[in-house]
């Protein structure tokens, strides 16, 4: 397996980046003592996101939705097929149920891309069936559905094994959760009426260094995107690289905005190798008062990447850091291996 593996530190301020179902920000217990958490699920997003916007137009084009129909019927209509309505259920149908509740949605979100819904809707004004139509589909603009991949529980031949793998990223150090208490003042109330404010309410919030890892098989994602020359792939990583390192997610932006770029991120490069997180470098929890937790966290990781090389054999083909390196000298670095 030819993987590049991206190990971040990051230091956010005042957040609630990933919130759970109370709308606490989210947590884990690792060595034993309470860590801030934000989800994988919760990264992709982030990530994804970002890299549409950062990637040409035609590569990160996946739309995951329930709203099928909404996407089938005008590429239906464009091709002049008749009975667009009741073509379009017949192909939601094959990629997700009906929801009895809402007709005009199925029950799953399902991912498609643009290119793939036109070599749909071109197949089925040839003469082919529906189900021929979706299993014949290539996804050439969809990176991000190479990356990410999807699952289709209606049929798994559809399924697409993604390239990208995350960990949830955890605290370096123990963290306690704190409330933030606030008040709103109505611009309209009179002295007269009250001193009181127009709305209270708390908020929970922490703030955090993280230990990130995301890693990306190559050969898959090569597989995935039907093995395209390597220029274009190649740009393909470094807009995963790229998304990946400044991404952030949304929550609560507006009233905790938390963006800021990684302290410390180490590349490295396996020509042949398997993914292995230095995560336990943490597993007995950053401790120094008064003094920041960012330079014994690096301390800490780069001792752990010593060990395993030792202990392990874990090694690299190459690698790269920031700050040491900046980011285009660093993406470079890692992506001279692809081909």
């Amino acid at each position: 397996m030819k993987l590049i593996e991206l190990h971040i530190l990051q230091s956010f301020p005042v957040s609630c980046l990933n919130r759970d179902d109370v709308g606490s920000p989210k947590s884990a217990i690792f060595g034993g003592v309470p860590r801030a958490r934000i989800s994988s699920q919760s990264l992709k997003r982030a990530i994804r996101m970002h890299a549409k916007d950062l990637a040409p137009e035609g590569q990160f084009e996946g739309i995951r939705t329930r709203h099928l129909k909404k996407l089938f019927v005008p590429a239906l209509e464009a091709k002049g097929i008749e009975d667009v309505e009741s073509v379009a259920e017949d192909l939601c149908s094959i990629l997700s149920k009906a929801d009895s509740k809402k007709p005009e949605q199925v029950t799953t979100a399902v991912y498609l891309s643009p290119g793939e819904i036109e070599e749909i809707v071109s197949a089925l004004a040839s003469g082919k069936t529906a189900k021929q139509a979706v299993k014949g589909a290539t996804r050439k603009d969809a990176a991000d559905i190479a990356l990410f991949g999807r699952m289709i529980a209606n049929d798994p031949t559809l399924n697409v094994d993604g390239a990208a793998m995350f960990s949830h990223a955890l605290s370096t150090h123990k963290v306690s959760n704190e409330v933030d208490f606030f008040s709103a003042v109505d611009d309209m109330k009179t002295d007269a009426e009250d001193a009181g404010a127009g709305m209270i309410g708390t908020l929970e919030f922490n703030s955090a260094l993280y230990y990130r890892y995301a890693a990306l098989n190559l050969d898959l994602l090569a597989d995935n995107l039907g093995n395209p020359d390597s220029e274009a792939l190649k740009n393909i990583v470094t807009h995963f690289i790229k998304a990946t390192l400044e991404a952030v997610p949304g929550a609560r932006q507006n009233s905790m905005n938390a963006n800021t770029r990684p302290s410390y991120v180490l590349g490295t490069v396996k020509l042949n190798g398997q993914p292995v997180q230095l995560v336990n470098a943490f597993e007995n929890p950053v401790w120094s008062p008064g003094k920041g937790f960012t330079d014994p966290s690096i301390e800490k990781l780069t001792e752990q990447q010593s060990a395993l090389a030792q202990t392990w054999g874990v090694t690299c083909d190459a690698e790269s850091s920031i700050p040491e390196d900046d980011l285009t000298t660093f993406i470079s670095t890692l992506t001279n291996h692809v081909s």
